[in-house]
């Protein structure tokens, strides 16, 4: 996420070098690069001081989604249009997830552009996705207590098994390997070569995504039940009863019905989003007492980031790597710009309808039309960046954003995963309440 340690390959350029005054990113001068429409040959090599330059709208989409996730994880608490939609529906805060995904895939294809050997490639993608899945595992696993909480560690029988870091490290290494092993090698001269070039990688997205609307919708969920419990109080037994297929409500669907089987009820996490729903909470959208009639799956552990629902996230990094190969293969910011318009529009129409006839936008679920409407924005929003700042040049309006998506993972880890807090609140004098944040005036 941070700059390119997540997605580069150790065999591909550092950077892309954008030539701003001829149009678009200039291509390396050799003779298996597609030659551009009309069979002119590729443009020479830009100078030094051009080649050294990135392309700053990844590092800005990356910096505005980590602020993004900053904002939501501050202000959803007391703004409901910055938290997670409680169900259907979607807020500002369920596009940090795909917008992250998206951008990855991006960068994949920048990265992977050549690949001289494939099993070193390989070899090195999937250590990168253990790393970032292990990552996720301590950060989100529950190791760490809390900001306040000067304990740490878990017990192995109920660490969260599924996190962010892990459902992005998923995405990344299945986009990887795509990337490494199934492109054609047809030269590309107009928009619909790309689909020529990468149709192998175009039907894993749509095996992948025909394979998670069959579970969801034709995998039969039987009753189940689930055991609460807090410090000092005897556990009490709540029975779900479901006898359903293709139900998508929060307590009797596929995705979460798998995460139970699979992983186990202990390992997924324990603050549903649905218990801020009206059905759960008398305060909802924000938490709240729980209603008299509150429907028994109310407390029960759901994963917003589990098994099936990470399938649909490999669909959303596949897709932005299918943008990324248009600034690959396109040199002019026209062609460009046009290339990356007319699929964003047509997904978030296409999302739109699958809305209205029923194939309700959920971020828990990861159903398709949210993964298409978030696509099609994150499209948009790239789109808007590139123009703003790779063509007119206007860095300067974004150098902070710059910065945050060079250090994304770094910010992440500190401030989205509590780590700095925590840090800060294990230094203190004599008694927890007198630590390094009451001393400069801010209290503990």
């Amino acid at each position: 996420m941070g700059g390119y340690e997540l997605v580069r390959s150790d065999d591909a350029p550092a950077a892309i070098a954008v030539d701003l005054e001829a149009g678009g990113t200039t291509a390396p001068c050799d003779d298996d690069y597609p030659k551009r429409r009309g069979g002119s040959t590729p443009s020479p090599p830009a100078p030094a001081s051009t080649r050294q330059q990135r392309l700053v709208s990844l590092d800005v989409f990356r910096g505005i989604t980590v602020l993004l996730m900053i904002i939501v994880d501050d202000a959803g608490a007391f703004i409901p249009a910055m938290n997670h939609s409680p169900w259907d529906g979607v807020t500002v805060a369920d596009f940090v997830m795909p917008f992250f995904l998206f951008i990855v895939g991006v960068a994949l294809a920048l990265a992977y552009k050549r690949v001289p050997d494939k099993l070193d490639a390989t070899k090195k993608a999937v250590l990168r996705a253990l790393k970032l899945f292990c990552l996720g595992l301590v950060l989100q696993g529950g190791f760490f207590h809390g900001v306040r909480s000067l304990t740490f560690g878990v017990d192995l029988q109920e660490i969260r098994l599924m996190g962010i870091l892990q459902r992005i490290a998923i995405a990344y290494l299945l986009t990887a390997l795509c990337e490494i092993w199934l492109k054609g090698d047809e030269d590309v001269d107009y928009g619909y070569d790309l689909l020529k070039r990468y149709r192998y990688q175009l039907f894993v997205g749509a095996v992948v995504a025909i394979t998670y609307m069959s579970l969801l919708y034709g995998t039969y969920v039987p009753d189940w039940e689930y055991q609460t419990s807090g410090p000092g109080s005897i556990g009490k037994s709540f029975f779900v009863k479901c006898r359903v297929r293709g139900d998508t409500s929060p307590g009797c669907n596929a995705v979460g019905m798998i995460d139970r089987k699979i992983l186990g009820i202990q390992h997924l996490y324990g603050r549903p989003v649905y218990a801020r729903s009206k059905q759960c909470s008398i305060d909802s959208p924000q938490n709240g007492p729980l209603p008299p009639d509150a429907p028994s799956w109310c407390q029960a552990p759901f994963d917003p980031e589990g098994l099936l629902s990470s399938v649909m996230a490999i669909v959303t990094c596949l897709i932005g790597l299918q943008y990324g190969h248009i600034i690959v293969h396109f040199q002019k910011h026209r062609e460009r710009i046009m290339n990356w318009l007319i699929p964003s529009f047509s997904m978030l129409v296409l999302a739109l309808a699958m809305d209205f006839f029923g194939l309700h936008m959920n971020k828990p679920l990861y159903t398709l039309s949210y993964t298409l409407a978030t696509a099609g924005a994150a499209g948009l929003l790239f789109s808007g960046i590139y123009t703003l700042v790779d063509i007119y040049g206007y860095r300067w309006t974004t150098v902070a954003m710059e910065w945050m998506g060079m250090h994304a993972l770094m910010i992440y880890v500190l401030i989205a995963c509590n780590i700095l807090p925590i840090f800060i609140h294990g230094f203190y004098w004599k008694e927890p309440k007198n630590n390094l944040l009451k001393f400069i005036g801010i209290g503990a």
